[in-house]
């Protein structure tokens, strides 16, 4: 599986991450969520619960696309975020910022639940 991967999950595009996120991978993933967003993707979601790591940058490029994601009348949300990735993100004040759902799974519910 590479580093970064995407499928369309309804009207929603799912961003998967597996590794460190960090001066690798940020440019890449900078690129495909603004690419998705203006071809007028505006449902974003990324998975990281096959991430590792996340540096300044990472957190940068996520509040940045869900600033974009906002703009356009969309939303990005995070999903399977590690205890020690939550506790990042708590500490900074960015698990106020977004829609964060512990797995896939418990994500995808809420989309069942959303569509009834």
């Amino acid at each position: 599986m590479p580093p970064i991967w995407q499928e369309t999950h309804g009207r929603n595009q799912l961003i998967g991450i597996k590794g460190r996120l960090d001066h690798d991978l940020t440019a890449p993933l900078d690129y495909l969520l603004r690419t998705l967003m203006e071809q007028g993707q505006s449902q974003l979601v990324v998975d990281l619960t096959a991430v590792t790591y996340i540096n300044s940058g990472g957190l940068r490029v996520l509040v940045s696309a869900r600033r974009r994601a906002q703009e356009i009348g969309g939303s990005l949300t995070l999903l399977g975020l590690s205890p020690r990735l939550l506790e990042i993100f708590q500490m900074v004040g960015f698990d106020t910022l977004f829609p964060i759902y512990p797995t896939r799974q418990a994500w995808e519910a809420q989309q069942d639940r959303d569509e009834r």
